[in-house]
């Protein structure tokens, strides 16, 4: 009895296809370069060193260090970091040398741990307390994987002067830039960390915040370019 064409063309295409294993090996290959590809076109973090960083600190910040001491500059080494902590000082009116000098002095008064790595002045002057490749005691369970800013505020109501909230966008950009951070998911306010109420007026203003972490985003941007 003659066979059907089409049953004959099915056995052949049957015989020609590849078995079954061979063609699971041939997709997991496919895979495995589709994966390898995507992981060199997406964006990825550069492996900076918070020490490298501290190397390379702009001259417009002036670096005025504690003196180590275990109350606001214990000296522990900051392996990464993941962040940047906005803090508010909370002493409307004061200066950023004025909260500087209030840190220095708890190496003989030893009342509380407390310390930031940056304070930005009420005209825009930018002191380093703590190189960024120490831990600061500023953000509570962060302290170990974040760098801080502490801003100056001229009243009660927390909000930052025009030329504080200049420098503070410079600053943030170029340490998200240096620390490979995205400003979106890391610049977070000392609230995000703890509830507390800091920096006061990006709290109960949320649209001021999401502006700040735009402008940051804008300048990074910017310095790309």
């Amino acid at each position: 009895m003659k066979q059907n064409p089409s049953r004959r063309a099915g056995k052949r295409a049957a015989r020609r296809a590849l078995p079954r294993p061979a063609l699971l090996a041939a997709a997991a290959a496919a895979l495995c370069v589709l994966l390898l590809a995507v992981s060199f076109l997406a964006p990825r973090r550069p492996d900076t060193l918070p020490g490298q960083v501290q190397q390379a600190m702009p001259s417009w910040v002036r670096q005025e260090l504690l003196t180590p001491n275990e109350y606001s500059r214990p000296q522990i080494p900051l392996e990464a970091v993941n962040a940047v902590v906005i803090h508010y000082v909370g002493n409307p009116g004061t200066s950023a040398e004025a909260n500087r000098s209030y840190f220095e002095g708890l190496a003989v008064s030893g009342e509380t741990y407390a310390s930031s790595n940056f304070i930005i002045g009420l005209d825009g002057e930018i002191i380093e307390c703590v190189p960024v490749d120490e831990v600061a005691y500023c953000s509570s369970d962060r302290n170990g994987d974040t760098v801080s800013i502490e801003v100056c505020h001229p009243d009660e109501t927390g909000q930052f002067t025009a030329a504080s909230m200049s420098s503070l966008v410079r600053l943030t950009a170029w340490l998200c830039e240096a620390f490979g951070l995205d400003p979106e998911t890391g610049v977070i306010r000392h609230y995000d960390v703890t509830g507390k109420e800091c920096p006061l007026y990006y709290v109960e203003h949320p649209e001021a915040w999401d502006a700040f972490r735009a402008d940051v985003a804008l300048a990074m941007e910017e310095d790309a370019q």
